[in-house]
């Protein structure tokens, strides 16, 4: 269940308000605008700024955007038909105070807390972005690796441990943003 569908942070932009799936948790204290979709038991938290005005959001299934994030996006345009979209897959995992911006980021994905993704990266399934990295424009960061630094670069293969823990930090955030849905009714 869904409580938050009449809250302040959702704000409407040219009529398009931000559309919520089941069981998602949004925060009062947080500014979703616009053409924003959250799928299923995802959660946005405190101080997330996120603008879907001049192209699309979507963030996926059990997903969790942490405090101090800010999403957007690019805009379309004759250079850029399609402009930027930003399209985050299920199971990500976003640290606090990143900035994703008009990036696709793929499955079971952890984003370091203050990295920096933009536009037209592209973040393979299973990858760890190390804190305070920065992913240059249109950069393809493959599936299965650390990727850390300013730019990012490959640092090395995930272990198979490192690989289980990335849908279990998901799950970590459906199980609290529950509590926070339970707290709330």
């Amino acid at each position: 269940m869904t409580n938050y569908r009449n809250n302040k942070s959702l704000r409407s932009y040219k009529g398009i308000v931000p559309e919520l799936k089941s069981n998602v948790y949004i925060d009062q204290d947080c500014v979703l605008v616009g053409d924003i979709t959250l799928d299923d038991d995802s959660s946005v938290w405190p101080l997330v700024a996120a603008r879907g005005d001049v192209n699309s959001i979507y963030i996926g299934k059990r997903s969790n955007i942490q405090d101090g994030t800010v999403l957007h996006v690019t805009r379309k345009s004759a250079a850029l038909p399609e402009g930027h979209p930003l399209i985050i897959g299920d199971d990500v995992t976003v640290g606090h105070k990143a900035m994703l911006h008009g990036c696709k980021v793929g499955n079971r994905i952890l984003v370091g807390m203050g990295a920096i993704i933009l536009d037209g990266a592209i973040l393979e399934d299973d990858v760890i972005l190390g804190a305070g990295s920065l992913v240059p424009p249109g950069k393809v960061l493959k599936s299965g690796y650390l990727y850390v630094g300013s730019p990012a670069k490959q640092a090395r293969p995930l272990t198979e441990t490192e690989i289980a823990f990335l849908p279990q930090s998901a799950d970590n955030y459906v199980r609290l943003k529950n509590e926070y849905l339970q707290e709330g009714e």
